[in-house]
């Protein structure tokens, strides 16, 4: 009798809400962010961006576009590509928070999604790299430039295509089926337009349709796998580490 009148005294003790980024007003800003970076570049830069969809579709032979761009445009142009690697960061957080709510509860959120970011920047950089040289290698400087710019214009588009993703993930409880379907239809989508940009650019006979495979196979997708396997041993080190 006298536990429960203590326990009516003192109060039940609360079940703990388990994180959720849709409550994390961090994250919300983050949205809030890529989204005004998408409408104020698309106020000043739409005729550039239509501009650059274009050449990419019709493949035009022509010097490097970038060399008629003015400064305010190379800016936005790198806002897109940061937004690309956030919104990515993003999704990659919500996705992983879902099939191990452990790291959610033992890892500081934010540090988190900083690991995240900065991973997508280093595999960003690392592909720069890796096309640059060989580019230098084994192409001549033209078409070299004219990939580097087809590849910046599928990771500007591909940031506009995650925002609705990323926030259909986040606030809208997509089911765990759902994510990894669009997830793979976007990057499938995206990697064969790559490989569309690769004919058109590199390859004059049906041997070296075969070479280009073999090519993209080694720089387009084992690459993901070792990524992807990479974010896991990240995690496992955090969880230990926190």
């Amino acid at each position: 009798m006298i536990g429960l009148l203590l326990t009516w005294i003192a109060g039940f003790e609360g079940m703990p809400i388990p994180y959720s980024p849709k409550l994390d007003d961090g994250i919300t800003i983050l949205l809030l962010c890529c989204f005004f970076i998408s409408a104020y570049v698309l106020s000043r830069s739409r005729k550039f961006l239509v501009q650059l969809m274009k050449d990419f579709l019709l493949n035009r032979e022509r010097t490097s576009i970038f060399a008629a761009t003015t400064a305010a445009d190379m800016r936005y142009m790198l806002l897109l590509i940061l937004q690309t690697c956030v919104l990515g960061a993003v999704c990659t957080f919500n996705y992983l928070i879902d099939v191990r709510p452990e790291l959610g509860e033992r890892i500081p959120p934010y540090i988190l999604l900083g690991v995240y970011l900065a991973i997508a920047l280093l595999y960003l950089f690392w592909k720069w790299v890796t096309y640059s040289f060989l580019g230098w290698i084994f192409f001549d400087g033209n078409r070299t430039s004219l990939w580097m710019e087809s590849y910046s214009t599928l990771l500007y588009y591909l940031g506009f295509a995650l925002f609705p993703f990323a926030l259909f993930l986040v606030y809208f409880d997509l089911s765990l089926l759902a994510t990894v379907i669009i997830g793979l239809f976007l990057m499938f989508f995206t990697k064969i337009l790559m490989f569309y940009k690769w004919i058109k650019l590199f390859c004059n006979n049906l041997y070296g349709v075969l070479l280009l495979i073999l090519y993209f196979c080694a720089l387009e997708i084992i690459p993901c796998f070792i990524v992807y396997r990479g974010v896991l041993q990240v995690n496992d080190y955090l969880i230990i580490n926190f």
